[in-house]
């Protein structure tokens, strides 16, 4: 055992987790490599052309696997298809199929991965799990506090809301403290070329064309036949066209609409129950308050006074001033000024400066002044 413990890395293949997994070696901790292996490339996880495409793809494993043997220590694969399958995918057509818009980068993280690799550590004696995100955690009193990464235009923080306080106290952000620039050249220096200039995977591993509707189509047959022909209307009632499908439109969509009204017009909301698809202009998409389900306490226990800060209701969001605070086991958030398309089944994550305070799924929208 090294003097610093023994630590699992989960390893995509690309240069984030290739360096995450030598800054690490070289700080003296005893490094064991993984790769889990979340889909079956063989049959779902080819790209509309025909090739291995997204992150964690049959090419992914071996560059994973040349980094272990360049740096000297061992590398598994981890095949948790069929919990990633129950849990991420079909949460996935669900929240769709119910007219909300997922973020499977998030359930993946707080229902599978972290799970599915400390179950691994333990088993392998590992005291730490280590990934390549651009996050980082400090202890403070009996807490541990998830907060931004140096990068700002890397930090992965919003997508890592959900971990525990369990978690949290076994994992370790070797990145959190570079920018990524930073780490291609410290992906070079250490020998690592065939990862350190590797584009970044911005897809769904389970779909690398980026097509969802496709993918929507695919796992739910006559998904489209059973769907189309709902309406398109407008606030008031009035009917406009019809839909191709309510799961197939997001929260904002101004593309794809087929209308031609002389003005842009889009999606304000989506109503399952009827096969209803709202739209109306722009001033329409902004709200000021929302509710959000399945609550995380991360850098204090659940608060009921209200807290000022400020939140982000997607991954690219920049962010914009509000309070929040619990309500029973749900979390409430008032923005000062209202916010362009808030999207159910999105996430909020609420911060005190740098410091993630709390996430939660967006559920449902109040109409506050």
């Amino acid at each position: 055992m090294s003097r610093m413990g023994r630590v699992l890395v989960a390893m995509s293949g690309g240069v984030d987790s290739s360096t995450a997994a030598a800054l690490l070696r070289d700080q003296g901790y005893e490094v064991i490599g993984v790769t889990m292996k979340t889909w079956d490339y063989a049959t779902g996880g080819l790209s509309a052309g025909g090739r291995s495409a997204g992150c964690c793809s049959l090419d992914d494993i071996q560059d994973a696997r040349r980094v272990a043997v360049r740096l000297g220590f061992p590398h598994y694969i981890l095949d948790i298809r069929e919990e990633f399958g129950d849990w991420v995918i079909e949460r996935f057509v669900s929240e769709y199929l119910a007219g909300r818009t997922p973020n499977p980068c998030i359930l993946c993280n707080t229902h599978i991965k972290w799970a599915a690799l400390l179950r691994r550590a333990d088993m392998l004696d590992c005291q730490y799990i280590a990934t390549g995100h651009y996050a980082r955690i400090r202890r403070e009193g009996d807490r541990y506090v998830l907060y931004r990464g140096r990068d700002l235009n890397k930090d992965q923080s919003y997508v890592l809301w959900g971990l525990s306080q369990e978690q949290l106290a076994r994992t370790l952000f070797p990145l959190g403290s570079y920018t990524k620039p930073e780490v291609r050249e410290l992906a070079a220096q250490y020998g690592l070329e065939h990862v350190a200039g590797k584009r970044d995977s911005y897809e769904i591993c389970f779909i690398p064309d980026n097509d969802y509707r496709r993918f929507l189509r695919t796992r739910v047959p006559e998904l489209s036949q059973r769907l189309r022909g709902g309406t398109l209307r407008l606030r008031d009632g009035t009917v406009l066209g019809e839909h191709e499908g309510y799961p197939f439109y997001t929260i904002g969509q101004r593309r794809g609409l087929k209308l031609a009204r002389g003005r842009p017009l889009y999606v304000t909301r989506i109503d399952p129950e009827t096969n209803t698809v709202y739209v109306g202009e722009a001033e329409e998409l902004l709200q000021r308050a929302l509710l959000a389900m399945g609550a995380n306490a991360v850098k204090y226990p659940p608060f009921t006074e209200p807290r000022r800060g400020w939140a982000r209701i997607r991954y690219r969001d920049e962010g914009a001033p509000c309070v929040a605070h619990w309500q029973g086991d749900r979390l409430y958030v008032r923005f000062d000024e209202p916010r362009r398309a808030i999207t159910p089944g999105q996430a909020v994550v609420f911060y005190e400066g740098e410091d993630v305070v709390a996430g939660a799924w967006i559920e449902r929208l109040l109409e506050e002044p």
